[in-house]
């Protein structure tokens, strides 16, 4: 996705017009334009160049984010530029136009004095106006530039509505004032129909609107400006027994950085040496700090707190965690929630449609016999009161002040769909380890002959894994002072085990499924492995040479806020379904501690993502995971968390990730997501019903009814304060208790009952057959048969010395056929077929 800054829009027909010319674009496959943060996200093959020149035959100017190139529609302004031009064109405007006011309506409604020179003298006054007015369009001219480009390039804009508006008022005045100059006995009568005044009154009343609308979305960016503001400029190194302070962008892979107490974190490291702790609140939302030693990793933009620490960089630049939150934040802010399409097809052919009807109710005034200057009113009037912003603002600011919301809170929304559709689950499926479990297990049972000889193989053949189980058999053995022996020709069969070899002897270890196939395991054994099961642990067999050494039990224990988590998402309404690639009996002991009713145990990577499917049949589905293997579910959910303490393999495959790895977390994401559509929802009924009543009031159409009408200058101030009524509503989200559940209300569409009895992902098994000459007995049945079992993807052998064939049955991919055949040919038979 390629950021570009967009420059020269002012309303939302403005960001529709620029989309419809990139959209437009061979190659182009997806473009948003955020009218919000004046930029633009791009995907597809089409040239930056192409891109750019695009959006300036729309009439307006674009740069790649980053770059320092300015188009000559306009300038790129900061936030804060832009409000400060902003209020100078205010007061200037505001300085001219209180004298305006004083001679157009003071002298006339109220006889206010006058200097000597204006005294009984119409034109005179007339003439003050028209001076005090120009200056002030002239000072306001943005207004009539944009509009006059809009019209131009056949996109009328907000400003074209303006400044026909306020055009229209001036023009009319200054026919008025020649005709004074020619039929003087009626000068008086005449001056008090001049439109001096509204024509400025116009420009300096949106000009408020418009300071107020920068002032409003600048607060919306908050939360983006202070995790930029996060990173330190500075850092201090080690380098050549030397302490040099280098520009933070200066750090490279590998770097010693030094951390005195109450300085933030540069890049993520590794602490080397030292004793401190580290406030992580800024990146997670938790407040409590976090103690940090040797070993444990420090995260850019957290601060150091009590003692000094000497760390090792990992990752610097945008490979950094802030950096990657930083683009986060900002690629959602870029994109659009599905919601934002209405408003924006209205916006599109609003402008237009204005214009439109702002003449029919000249054209039907006049008919009805009205005077021209009558009619020109209340045309005028509906073109100044119109607001195409409301409708433009209404998604973005939301999805905006939500996202800060987020991430203050260390929840990061990738996208504005994301952010939309999480507060729509229905259904929440779970991955057990790390996520509703700590996911760091601990060895409980030892069942074993030889107990020390099970841990020197289990240890040597699980150092090569990287599974939280495997982590907890070696700590074990460390603590048992076992010596972690080297293994070779090591094979990880996903969701099943691992083999090796180890002092030229084939070892292995598994579930109860895996291993059969290597070994016959006792009908006792697996009533005690039942047992432990039940119980919440996890039991894993052992074997060396197809023979049965033992089995270790392992539990993880479940997180203390799971099952507070879990009943907060019951009670929004939302069927929560545990998804394991764990024993069914363990996967129900956890369940039954968490609170989960639903479980489906036993399924392997792709079994989850198949289970997922199937969850989805019934409602929308969540999946939170934080493993590799969780990846295949994440992407397949129509919305994938991740927890942020997981793998880069499940952040990059989720379209939300949870800093913190807490399941309340999510809650809280579902919480934010559903006040934010709430919002959105609250901004698009003000924003349509501001309009559909304005314009029509505008226009006279309570006329013949009350008889009140509408200034143009009070149409002026009403465009105005609706696009930072919309604003400040939005704001209204930095207040929303996202942690806490008094206001949680179950969905309206929410399942009475989920029913998963249905959904078994069986293993896959899949056979073949080899044709083998040379068998003359059942001792080379046997010699087959072990010799085929010992290949991983091998999940049983079934030999027939009379029929000369070898049934194999496989767990895995068949990945090793011509080995097999050179195994059982070195055994001494022919392999005919296979």
């Amino acid at each position: 996705m390629e950021q570009y800054q967009v420059t020269g829009m002012s309303c939302a027909a403005c960001s529709a017009r620029v989309e419809k010319a990139v959209s437009s674009l061979e190659g182009v496959t997806s473009c948003n334009v955020s009218l919000l943060t004046n930029s633009m996200a791009v995907e597809g093959s089409a040239s930056a160049s192409e891109i750019i020149q695009a959006v300036e035959h729309a009439g307006y100017g674009a740069s790649l984010k980053g770059t320092e190139t300015n188009t000559s529609n306009a300038q790129n302004l900061s936030p804060d530029k832009e409000i400060h031009l902003l209020k100078n064109r205010l007061i200037s405007s505001l300085c001219l136009l209180m004298p305006l006011m004083y001679l157009s309506m003071g002298h006339a409604m109220f006889h206010a004095p006058l200097p000597e020179f204006l005294h009984e003298n119409p034109i005179g006054i007339a003439l003050m106006e028209l001076l005090l007015s120009a200056v002030i369009m002239l000072i306001n001219q943005k207004f009539f530039i944009s509009g006059l480009k809009g019209l131009v390039h056949k996109a009328p804009n907000m400003d074209t509505l303006v400044a026909m508006g306020s055009g229209v008022s001036f023009l009319w005045s200054v026919i008025l004032l020649f005709s004074m100059t020619k039929y003087s006995d009626t000068a008086m009568q005449t001056l008090h129909g001049l439109y001096f005044e509204s024509a400025a009154m116009i420009l300096t009343l949106i000009t408020v609107g418009k300071l107020l609308e920068a002032r409003s979305k600048g607060k919306t960016t908050d939360a983006l400006k202070a995790l930029i503001n996060l990173a330190p400029n500075t850092a201090f190194i080690e380098r050549d027994g030397k302490e040099l302070e280098i520009p933070a962008e200066q750090l490279k892979i590998n770097d010693i950085f030094l951390l005195k107490p109450g300085q933030a974190v540069p890049v993520d490291g590794i602490v080397l040496e030292g004793h401190s702790a580290v406030n992580e609140s800024s990146l997670t939302g938790e407040s409590l700090p976090v103690d940090k030693q040797q070993g444990d990793a420090v995260t850019s933009g957290t601060l150091n707190q009590s003692g000094f620490l000497r760390c090792q960089a990992t990752r610097v630049g945008k490979d950094t965690t802030l950096s990657q939150m930083i683009q986060l934040v900002s690629d959602a802010s870029a994109t659009k929630a599905p919601i934002a399409k209405t408003a924006d097809k209205v916006s599109g052919i609003f402008v237009p449609a204005v214009i439109g009807i702002s003449l029919l109710t000249l054209i039907i005034w006049l008919l009805i016999g009205k005077e021209f200057s009558y009619a020109l009113t209340r045309a005028i009037s509906v073109l100044v009161i119109s607001c195409p912003c409301s409708l433009g603002l209404a998604t973005p600011v939301s999805i905006m002040v939500g996202n800060g919301v987020g991430a203050k809170n260390g929840i990061l929304f990738k996208t504005a769909s994301s952010l939309e559709q999480t507060g729509k689950v229905q259904i929440i499926a779970l991955d057990k380890t790390g996520t509703v479990t700590t996911g760091q297990p601990e060895v409980t049972d030892i069942l074993s002959e030889n107990p020390e000889k099970l841990l020197e193989i289990a240890s040597a053949l699980e150092s090569k894994s990287e599974h939280p189980l495997a982590k907890a058999i070696l700590r074990y053995a460390q603590e048992q002072n076992i010596s972690v022996q080297e293994v070779s020709d090591f094979q990880s069969v996903a969701g099943n085990g691992l083999t090796a070899v180890l002092n030229q002897k084939s070892v292995s270890g598994g579930n109860l499924h895996f291993i059969s196939s290597k070994a016959s395991v006792p009908e006792d054994i697996q009533q005690k492995a039942l047992a432990f099961a039940q119980d919440g642990k996890t039991p894993i067999y052992f074997t060396e040479n197809q023979k049965l050494l033992g089995m270790i039990a392992v539990a993880d224990k479940i997180k203390s806020d799971s099952a507070e988590a879990v009943q907060q998402l019951q009670n929004m309404g939302i069927q929560v379904v545990m998804l394991t690639g764990d024993h069914p009996q363990t996967a129900q002991a956890i369940a039954q501690q968490a609170g989960i009713t639903h479980v489906i145990a036993d399924v392997l990577p792709d079994g989850k993502a198949k289970a997922i499917q199937e969850l989805r049949k019934q409602g929308f589905t969540a999946m939170i995971g934080d493993g590799i293997n969780d990846a295949p579910a994440l992407t397949c959910a129509d919305t994938g968390i991740a927890i942020g303490a997981g793998t880069d393999v499940a952040i990059d495959a989720a379209d939300v990730v949870l800093m913190k790895n807490s399941l309340l977390d999510a809650v809280s994401a579902i919480r934010l997501s559903r006040a934010t559509l709430k919002n959105i929802h609250q901004n698009l009924f003000w924003a349509f019903l501001y309009n559909s009543i304005g314009i029509p009031l505008a226009a006279g159409a309570l006329i013949p009814l009350t008889g009140w009408e509408l200034p143009p200058m009070f149409g002026a101030a009403a465009m105005s304060l609706s696009s930072f009524c919309v604003v400040t509503n939005a704001l209204r989200l930095n207040l929303v208790k996202i942690q806490s559940s008094h206001q949680d209300k179950k969905l309206k569409s929410a399942l009475a009952s989920l029913d998963t009895s249905h959904i078994r992902i069986e293993r896959p098994v899949t056979e073949f057959t080899m044709k083998i000459n040379g068998m003359m007995c059942p001792h080379c049945e046997a010699t087959v048969q072990k010799t085929l079992e010992a290949f991983p993807e091998v999940a049983q052998v079934t030999a027939d010395f009379q029929a000369g064939t070898a049934v194999i049955q496989l767990n895995d991919k068949l990945s090793h056929l011509e080995e097999m055949k050179q195994a059982v040919t070195d055994q001494g038979y022919e392999v005919l077929e296979a």
